[in-house]
């Protein structure tokens, strides 16, 4: 079944990660995917041939969602070529992990900037064509970071605490419009940053995790996937943990 079909998603930071897996998922699910990346061009073109083999349409648009004019063409392109707009997942994130003590300003500001400030500025450049139609749902990717804080994270917390707050709240403004807001938490996900860790130090976080394994991008997206469906008609609000029961 598709559950997505004839939808148009907006995926930000799609070409790597949970991100590519997010985008991959919504065109399994039959929805047009408009992709946000920053660098990775080649993966993006990659992407792209992919998700158009699914039979979908797809929009990949090179863009940094620190710059809220860079987010408004995203949106504006994004109407323009599919008329209309159905989800936004705000995915894109980095970290600049460091001891509080070494950490730069410029550590800090580019994290809350990116991920916080990231999240702000697509929410806001979409918001209004939501509010119009009466429809829309917005999926905001925080962390178990954001729950219970990680050491030499502080700036990552914070931005990813700062999305929970900002999905909360959203989701009181908005729920009367009959547009939905949630975030998703995940946990240790096998994406770039975690494959990069050495092999004793994966041993020893899934020590930590009472499922004994490290999460895979594809079981995020599927919970994604869900979140965006008509499955979910009155789920808003929430900050949904997928991390093996870390956060617990």
């Amino acid at each position: 079944m598709k559950e997505l079909k004839g939808k148009t998603a907006i995926i930000t930071g799609g070409s790597r990660g949970i991100g590519r897996a997010c985008c991959s998922a919504f065109a399994s699910a039959g929805a047009n995917v408009v992709f946000t990346y920053n660098k990775s061009k080649k993966e993006a073109e990659e992407l792209s041939k992919e998700i158009e083999a699914q039979g979908v349409r797809c929009l990949a648009l090179q863009s940094d969602v620190k710059d809220y004019e860079q987010c408004k063409k995203v949106v504006a392109t994004a109407y323009e070529k599919f008329s209309d707009v159905d989800i936004l997942v705000n995915n894109a994130g980095i970290v600049r992990d460091k001891a509080l003590m070494m950490m730069l300003p410029e550590d800090w500001k580019e994290v809350i900037d990116t991920n916080l400030g990231g999240t702000f500025n697509m929410t806001r450049a979409i918001i209004t064509n939501f509010l119009k139609v009466k429809k829309g749902c917005i999926i905001n990717m925080s962390s178990v970071s954001g729950l219970v804080g990680i050491p030499r994270q502080t700036n990552y917390s914070a931005a990813k605490a700062g999305i929970i707050g900002f999905s909360k709240a959203l989701a009181k403004e908005v729920a009367a419009y009959n547009v939905r807001v949630n975030a998703v938490c995940p946990g240790y996900i096998e994406t770039d940053m975690v494959k990069s860790l050495r092999e004793d130090v994966k041993q020893e976080i899934v020590k930590y995790i009472p499922a004994k394994k490290i999460g895979k991008p594809e079981e995020v997206a599927q919970l994604c996937v869900f979140l965006a469906s008509d499955k979910a008609p009155y789920m808003t609000g929430n900050a949904i943990r997928i991390d093996g029961g870390l956060a617990t």
